[in-house]
């Protein structure tokens, strides 16, 4: 007997695989299944109707203090709490200070420790990928508010590792209990404060409430566009974190992002006297209160080696556009006598430490005049060039190392180098990381410390 459909026995198709909407192409007919609408309505919504509430509502002086102290102190729960001290745990805290942390970050309304802290691991180890959530790549926008208001697939966000979160019963209880915690922390106490010190209910919803939420998040969201798009970059350069005091100012010292994330471990994110990094002070603060302990600091010495090399990369850049003349492994080989003929049949050739120059053009131009320069042609003029006439500066070696044509066969000092190139012996030179030879001011090879008697033909 044949199965039929209703007996169930004939197996069942593969179902289709289910492809995510942000997977899919964003057009005018679907774009508001991209959306995700309750971060819209909390974000955007929200801050909305607190702007409408104020016409009607009046700034009163102790409100607007009291908006600006939870401001910090809400903010401080994202930079010092979610940030510093369970994202990156450069730091430790103590029970109280990490249910006080965790209170006030709920206050800033922007998703759980839990959360927060998981994207911005990924964050980290992805930078700038497709598996970063909030990747600059994608536009400064996107990385600011677009990748909260546009829904993403959580399975392309890179994974990290949350096994410390998991375990933090402080962490876990905001996490389940989170919406209690940011109508609570986030509405409600700052309502409470204004009403119950000095009679301003609205007040305290609206301008410590609903719009000091709306500043929080947009200064945190600033960390991850602002920083990535403005600034200088004196650690590395491979990724898009920068350093910046606006930023700093905007982000209570979160704007030192390009030192952030060559050293994220150092509760710091300033390490400048004068750089602007509250939070930093804040949590220095706490250790001596006995609140906060074990704060992590890179050392010096390999902060200062990060920063040197990035110099040296730059300067490795800046030198690789200037002309510093044929490199002398490539210039032809001359013999003494060809140099001399050549010279003598009104080629303004002159010979200084081996090397042949050809000084044609400039002996018009040249600052001693026509017969200095005119009487070293065709003869060795090391030792006129390097004092026995005038000590010439380092930017007349410079100059002169532009006028390379070749150098002269024998044993001169440019021969020896030239055969232990070939030869594979230590030769004494610097590369940098374009591989180019580094000339060192008062190291050209055309000088000469001490001045040294003409040399003969032979």
């Amino acid at each position: 007997m044949t199965a039929k459909p209703a007996d169930g026995l004939r197996p069942r198709a593969p179902e289709p695989k289910k492809i995510h909407i942000a997977d899919t192409l964003l057009t005018r007919y679907n774009w508001y299944n991209h959306v995700n609408w309750l971060n819209v309505t909390l974000i955007v919504g929200i801050p909305l109707y607190g702007c409408f509430q104020a016409l009607w509502v009046p700034l009163r002086l102790p409100t607007a203090v009291w908006a600006i102290i939870y401001y910090f102190c809400t903010g401080l729960g994202i930079t010092a709490g979610y940030h510093r001290l369970w994202a990156h745990c450069s730091y430790s805290a103590t029970l109280p200070l990490r249910i006080y942390l965790a209170a006030v970050g709920g206050g800033a309304v922007e998703g759980s420790v839990r959360w927060w802290a998981r994207d911005h691991r990924a964050h980290h180890r992805f930078t700038d990928t497709d598996k970063d959530p909030y990747s600059v790549r994608k536009g400064l926008l996107y990385s600011h508010i677009g990748w909260m208001v546009m829904k993403q697939n959580p399975k392309r966000i890179g994974r990290t590792d949350i096994s410390d979160l998991n375990e933090d019963p402080v962490v876990m209880l905001q996490h389940r209990h989170y919406l209690k915690v940011v109508l609570f922390m986030g509405l409600v106490v700052p309502m409470l404060v204004a009403g119950l010190g000095w009679g301003d209910w609205w007040g305290g919803f609206v301008y410590a409430g609903i719009l000091r939420i709306f500043f929080v998040q947009q200064a945190t969201f600033c960390v991850n566009s602002l920083a990535h798009w403005l600034g200088d970059q004196p650690f590395d350069d491979r990724n898009s974190p920068r350093d910046h005091v606006v930023t700093a100012l905007v982000t209570l010292g979160e704007g030192y992002h390009n030192f952030h994330h060559e050293f994220p471990s150092d509760y710091r994110n300033a390490i400048e006297w004068h750089q602007y990094d509250p939070t930093k002070w804040t949590i220095w603060m706490w250790k001596q209160l006995g609140l906060a302990y074990d704060l992590k600091q890179f050392r010096a010495n390999e902060i200062e080696k990060g920063r040197v090399q990035q110099m040296q990369k730059k300067l490795d850049q800046r030198r690789s556009k200037l002309d510093w003349g044929i490199p002398l492994d490539q210039l032809p080989v001359m013999e003494w006598d060809d140099y001399v003929e050549q010279a003598k049949n009104g080629r303004g050739l002159v010979a200084i430490a081996g090397v042949v120059h050809d000084v044609t053009d400039f002996i018009k131009d040249h600052p001693g005049g026509r017969a200095m320069i005119t009487s070293g042609i065709g003869k060795d003029a090391t030792a006129m060039f390097n004092g026995g006439v005038y000590n010439h500066s380092n930017a007349a070696h410079n100059l002169l190392s532009t006028m390379r044509v070749g150098v002269v066969r024998g044993g001169c000092e440019v021969e020896i180098w030239k055969r232990a190139q070939k030869e594979n012996k230590d030769v004494d030179y610097v590369r940098d990381d374009n591989g180019q030879r580094i000339h060192r001011a008062g190291y050209q090879v055309t000088k000469i410390p001490e001045p040294i008697p003409t040399a003969g033909a032979a």
